[in-house]
């Protein structure tokens, strides 16, 4: 999978899954720029790790549900490297609870980062992609929005969401050879996941039949393939990296 000569964009890249994303990708040649919404220490050293590996990195500090700042974002890529050849929609929050307890405060923050910022930054990068006549959106679900899940119907419906968003995305885009997929993961050990009661951890292990926690590395391989030439004939799809979960 060489990615040389790719411009990439990562939102939420500065830790868990999508530090993994962005690191893989520049493994494999790409300049990546990442977006963070608060902690710019832990972003620029992701920058540093992203620069080690021969390539350009840049951190860009951005609310993900602000429609206008992801065009900024965008903007800045292109004005600085010239073109934006793949967009990896990373950013996301869970607000868990019961639907008897969950207060629409909740409700309205999980839908409004994970759903809506997809929107903002996939609107904002359709005018240069098309331009120049290709580009690869990934956007990163969950298989919670494919089983859903008892105490996230936030963030299940945000994910349900995205998978409809992603489909209707690759039908217009098409055209102008503009690819657009899903990776859903399932447990992946992250930091998130790691504040998991190890009962519960242990009871999504039994449920997975591989037995076990997948790592960030093994979303972020699948990732890299979609944005690669490699993947030239797939788009509207949803790719599970779940160890059999969602089977």
């Amino acid at each position: 999978m060489d990615l040389k000569g790719k411009n990439c964009l990562v939102t939420g890249g500065s830790r868990g899954i999508g530090k993994s994303i962005a690191l893989t990708l520049s493994k494999l040649g790409a300049n990546v720029a990442i977006t963070y919404s608060r902690s710019a220490d832990a972003a620029n050293e992701v920058v540093k790790e992203m620069e080690g590996n021969g390539v350009k990195g840049v951190a860009l500090q951005a609310d993900a549900t602000d429609f206008s700042k992801a065009e900024e974002v965008v903007s800045t890529i292109v004005e600085k490297w010239g073109s934006l050849e793949v967009l990896v929609n990373n950013a996301g929050i869970t607000q868990d609870n019961l639907i008897l307890r969950m207060s629409e405060e909740n409700w309205d923050a999980v839908i409004t980062t994970n759903l809506k910022s997809v929107f903002n930054y996939s609107k904002a990068v359709t005018k240069p992609m098309m331009r120049a006549r290709g580009g690869s959106i990934i956007n990163i679900g969950s298989v919670v929005g494919i089983s859903g899940n008892a105490g996230q119907s936030n963030y299940s419906a945000s994910k349900a969401g995205l998978i409809g968003f992603t489909k209707s995305f690759a039908k217009e885009l098409s055209s102008r050879n503009i690819r657009a997929n899903v990776v859903a993961p399932g447990y992946i050990l992250t930091e998130m996941t790691e504040k998991l009661d190890e009962k519960v951890l242990n009871a999504i292990k039994q449920e997975t039949p591989l037995g076990r926690a997948g790592e960030p590395e093994e979303v972020s391989n699948v990732v890299a393939f979609l944005a690669s030439d490699l993947s030239s004939y797939i788009t509207g799809e949803v790719i599970r990296v779940d160890g059999g979960m969602a089977m």
